[in-house]
């Protein structure tokens, strides 16, 4: 090595004995944060409507880079990956994909919905689970409908083998019921609300005990270089939380323009389903999410020698929501 390297790297050293640790870790910093938004969040739309994440970090020059996810299962797989920092899921489906393997921390509480029922059709002489038997049922695997499914099966004694899953997306799960090429389907708002209030669809098993909490998650690996911008995120959630509380109007406003739906669908959604009042994360949505996740285990879903209360703890991360206002 010449004197002239072995002086660069000393100079080098002394350079960074001298920075403040706040210098050396911004060039550390990320230039885009990837987030999704989401039909079954209406905060995500809000947020992403009023541009107060880019606010919040227009000073850092971080990009907010926004992806929409039409179910858990896709924000999962976008997790998984590495295509989005942050995603909106329910939490019973974060615990299966935990358990999967998917690196991921539940952080925040977005909603606490009743987003999710067993709908037949209008005419259909379907009037309890175990009507299903024998039947085909349109479902989103990896969702909290799916789990729904299975949960309410189970409940009866009856197991997907029972019946005849037809795999589909929410969004076509509501058109084949609708179509008639399905009998039933485990339903997710707002396709849903969309299906009740304007054809008719019937909910005829209905748990509201049963549906998760509307939960955000993000990356582990993401968490762990840069927990300062995931406080920073949270706390831009709970501004939008908030002011989503305050100003009904402008939610409402808002989820049409994004999905086109008419306001009597939307508020069966926003107004009757849909309770924005909580955000921090903790025992509640652990009870929850654990409840589902033995109920799954029973039902073979999970396998049997997993210890569920252990992923639930390893999911589960409140400490990055600095200031609680549930």
């Amino acid at each position: 090595m010449s004197l002239f390297s072995r002086r660069s790297i000393l100079a080098s050293a002394f350079l960074v004995g001298l920075l403040p640790s706040s210098a050396l870790y911004a060039a550390d910093k990320p230039g885009t944060i990837t987030i999704d938004w989401a039909t079954y969040n209406p905060v995500s739309i809000l947020l992403k409507d009023k541009g107060l994440l880019e606010k919040e970090f227009a000073k850092d020059k971080i990009a907010i880079r926004w992806v929409q996810s039409a179910g858990s299962n896709q924000a999962l797989e976008f997790l998984n990956a590495g295509s989005i920092d942050f995603g909106s899921t329910a939490g019973s489906a974060a615990l299966v994909a935990k358990i999967n393997g998917n690196p991921i921390k539940s952080i925040y509480v977005y909603s606490r919905p009743e987003w999710t029922a067993l709908v037949t059709g209008k005419d259909s002489k379907i009037a309890k689970i175990e009507d299903l038997k024998g039947k085909r049922v349109a479902v989103t695997r990896g969702t909290d409908p799916h789990i729904f499914l299975v949960r309410s099966l189970q409940s009866v004694g009856l197991s997907e083998k029972d019946i005849t899953p037809v795999l589909l997306q929410h969004a076509d799960g509501k058109t084949a019921l609708i179509r008639g090429d399905v009998d039933a389907w485990a339903g997710l708002d707002p396709m849903m609300a969309s299906a009740e209030v304007e054809d008719g669809a019937r909910l005829f098993y209905r748990n509201a005990a049963a549906n998760t909490w509307g939960i955000l998650n993000v990356r582990e690996e993401f968490a762990k270089q840069h927990p300062d911008l995931v406080k920073r995120v949270l706390a831009v959630y709970e501004e939008g939380r908030k002011y989503s509380l305050a100003n009904y109007a402008d939610v409402k406003r808002n989820f049409i323009a994004v999905t086109k739906l008419p306001e009597t669908v939307v508020d069966k959604q926003l107004k009757e389903r849909t309770e924005l009042t909580h955000s921090t994360i903790g025992a509640p949505q652990r009870e929850s999410i654990l409840a589902a996740g033995i109920a799954l285990q029973q039902a073979g879903v999970i396998k049997a020698d997993v210890d569920v209360k252990k992923t639930v703890d390893e999911l589960i991360d409140g400490r990055y929501l600095a200031t609680p206002t549930n």
